[in-house]
């Protein structure tokens, strides 16, 4: 089976290079010939563990592909999935201008049957856009060819992609006609094997399940946010309260962790993107905003404990940080809190110290350098006045703490992932902070 995917980004790359391996020829196709080059040459452009090891080997072997060019690969396949960008608008709505491009270009030099399949993140509606452009560029050329669309929503875990897309919770499928299930029925079935997972939805409810799905993880966050904050106030735990709430079945354990904030590529956007989505209906998502209003208080959580501390007087002070990609396992700063905290700390006039495993070259691209980046987490804490977790990386869970005190100017910690023991770190000697 041939597929060509439009799009390298980290959806696209974790995509292709894993129906490689279960067999299928991939053709990944990106306007970027630079990005297309290295990925030719065996340079990945995105850290996620597992798959540089994977493209490198199903490239080798002849089954994953890179050009510039969809229209050279366009009639030789039965299935095209586009998962370009759709960064979000001014306004928050999703920007579907490369989405859409890439229909116009199936419809100027589709020849056969294909299946036409959206898996970048679009709001409702999209599918039916696509399906519009890629009509009126056929008629344009008097082509008579049949296609069809769906929608092919991705719940890939930074850090976790390559066993999420092996071994999927589910996969989601919209589609209007049996021919086109069958095809992605095809496609999938080695994914399959030892669960039957695949949903089959019409196209509408595919592309809302995805904005669905992830509006509901962020609101656990959120939530257990407020509820962190609420619980310093009062006097209560918020790991005690996680645990007793969670253990109820009808709720679970899953993303109730109180923390800084939460990040990255999905969740920011497609809580924009779903609540301008209503708005563009006539509707109001007012937990959605909610949301998003908390999460965005949340971000600054640790930089108010720190001011409070120093009882405002920042200016001069050094700060570290552990931690700087919006996750473990993954170089992404997108929307990370750290890029929110980092600027409150340099605009109170504070020198900020940061060491991440990996995310220092983004953070450096993002930021400049007006941060100092360490080479290990004991140079972060050299001569520090207070010492922040921010990303919980699995190297900062069991640390030297003499090291880390004799190292720092005075041993304050403020830990933004809630992973230490308040006794083990008073014992050590540190004034500790937590999340709620």
């Amino acid at each position: 089976m041939k597929i060509a995917i439009v799009g390298t980004g980290y959806v696209g790359l974790v995509s292709g290079t894993c129906f490689a391996e279960m067999g299928v020829d991939v053709t990944c196709v990106d306007v970027d010939r630079q990005k297309i080059e290295k990925l030719q040459q065996g340079i990945i452009p995105i850290y996620e563990p597992g798959l540089e090891t994977l493209v490198l080997k199903n490239h080798r072997e002849g089954r994953l592909h890179f050009t510039t060019d969809l229209t050279a690969c366009l009639n030789d396949v039965e299935i095209v999935f586009s998962a370009v960008g759709t960064p979000p608008d001014e306004d928050g709505s999703a920007d579907l201008s490369y989405v859409l491009q890439v229909a116009r270009t199936i419809g100027q030099n589709l020849n056969k049957y294909v299946v036409v399949v959206t898996k970048s993140t679009v709001p409702v509606g999209t599918a039916r856009k696509v399906k519009a452009a890629i009509r009126e560029e056929l008629d344009k050329r008097g082509a008579e060819v049949e296609f069809d669309i769906a929608s092919n929503p991705e719940f890939l875990k930074e850090g976790d992609a390559v066993q999420d897309f092996m071994s999927p919770d589910r996969v989601v499928v919209g589609v209007e006609t049996d021919r086109a299930r069958k095809i992605m029925e095809r496609l999938y079935k080695p994914f399959m094997m030892n669960n039957y997972r695949m949903i089959f939805t019409d196209v509408p409810s595919a592309e809302m399940i995805k904005y669905a799905a992830n509006s509901m993880l962020a609101t656990r966050i959120s939530f257990m946010n407020d509820i962190a904050n609420l619980c310093e106030i009062v006097g209560a735990d918020v790991n005690m309260v996680r645990k007793g709430i969670g253990t109820d079945s009808r709720i679970g354990s899953k993303f109730l962790y109180a923390g800084c904030g939460y990040g990255g590529s999905c969740f920011p956007k497609d809580v924009k993107a779903l609540i301008r989505t209503a708005q563009q209906n006539g509707y109001q998502m007012r937990v959605l905003q909610a949301v998003e209003e908390v999460n965005e208080r949340q971000k600054s959580v640790l930089f108010d404990k720190l001011a409070r501390h120093f009882q405002g007087k920042l200016a001069g002070k050094t700060v570290a940080l552990w931690g700087l990609a919006f996750k473990p396992e993954t170089d992404d700063m997108r929307e990370a809190p750290a890029t929110v905290l980092i600027r409150m700390l340099l605009d109170a006039g504070c020198r900020v110290r940061a060491y991440d495993p990996i995310a220092m070259p983004e953070a450096e691209r993002r930021l400049g350098s007006e941060v100092t980046y360490c080479k290990d987490m004991y140079e972060a804490a050299l001569d520090a006045d207070a010492l922040m977790l921010v990303t919980e990386w699995k190297q900062f869970r069991l640390p030297s703490w003499g090291v880390v005190k004799r190292a720092m100017r005075t041993p304050v910690l403020l830990d933004g992932r809630n992973i230490y023991d308040r006794e083990e770190l008073t014992a050590n000697g540190f004034t500790y902070y937590h999340i709620g």
